[in-house]
């Protein structure tokens, strides 16, 4: 789950679902399609993300959606909810875009509404977006992510040249978590489960600093994010052109609360760039 702004202006994109998967325990797929599909052609990064927009109940919006409109007519509190997902697959011939949702029971707002959704189904994105792809600057990969950050990671397997060589961490619930992760990479993949208190910090770390040029995309709970970017860039030299790195979200926040909390951090670290330049 990325969550980065989408640009002002950026045309609403309305899908319908037209099936839905379990892929574990706690995490659901979502297949949707429909005419809009077209603005989705040819994405190039594989951490290509959408804003799913939840409609705050008992709010009539207009029809067709116009997300500007709704920021111009109505009161903030009003406008839609927005959770960013990334994209998982695009298949233009078929008229499909996936959309994996981790979810964990009544817990926020996209996850229940994945549960509960049928065919037919409505879903209103804004999008897309992305910024990070495997470099052929490259001499190595890293992957590093949690449940949220899985669809991205899967997809940038998946785009990785034959042979190259990449390490992946990926922290999950536990061993019926993990999902098949299809590359024609040299991956080393390495399933690390929270419920047995493995640390997912200290398995990055153990294999010592890789060697030659590595390009990281380490993505999700803001507590490890912050640990591995600090252990990247002054331990290990990752160049910072070549480290796509996010906090998705954070432990004990909800996803408004988490934003505005980044944005405060954001807010303070320019402060501070000024003052010492």
């Amino acid at each position: 789950m990325a969550d980065r702004p989408v640009r002002k202006g950026k045309p609403s994109t309305t899908l319908r679902v037209l099936r839905k998967e379990n892929l574990t325990p706690h995490m659901i797929r979502i297949v949707a399609g429909g005419p809009d599909l077209s603005a989705f052609e040819g994405l190039v990064c594989t951490d290509s993300y959408v804003k799913l927009l939840i409609p705050v109940p008992g709010v009539r919006y207009p029809e067709p959606f116009d997300m500007q409109a709704v920021r111009e007519n109505f009161p903030r509190e009003q406008w839609p909810r927005t959770r960013t997902y990334t994209v998982r697959h695009v298949d233009m011939a078929a008229g499909e875009l996936t959309l994996d949702f981790v979810h964990h029971g009544d817990q926020g707002l996209a996850g229940p509404w994945a549960v509960t959704a049928q065919p037919g189904d409505e879903l209103v994105l804004l999008g897309p977006g992305g910024g990070y792809a495997p470099s052929a600057e490259a001499d190595r990969h890293l992957l590093v992510g949690d449940e949220s950050a899985l669809p991205a990671i899967a997809v940038a397997l998946e785009a990785m040249p034959a042979g190259a060589p990449v390490q992946v961490f990926v922290e999950v619930e536990d061993a019926a978590e993990e999902q098949p992760l299809a590359t024609e990479a040299d991956a080393r993949i390495h399933w690390v489960h929270r419920s047995s208190g493995a640390d997912l910090v200290a398995a990055v770390r153990e294999p010592g600093v890789p060697a030659g040029t590595v390009q990281a995309f380490v993505h999700g709970e803001a507590g490890f994010v912050r640990e591995l970017r600090r252990y990247l860039l002054t331990e290990c030299g990752v160049r910072k052109d070549l480290l796509s790195i996010s906090g998705y979200w954070r432990r004990g926040k909800d996803d408004e609360a988490w934003r505005a909390e980044k944005a405060a951090e954001k807010a303070a670290e320019s402060a501070a760039e000024k003052a010492n330049a």
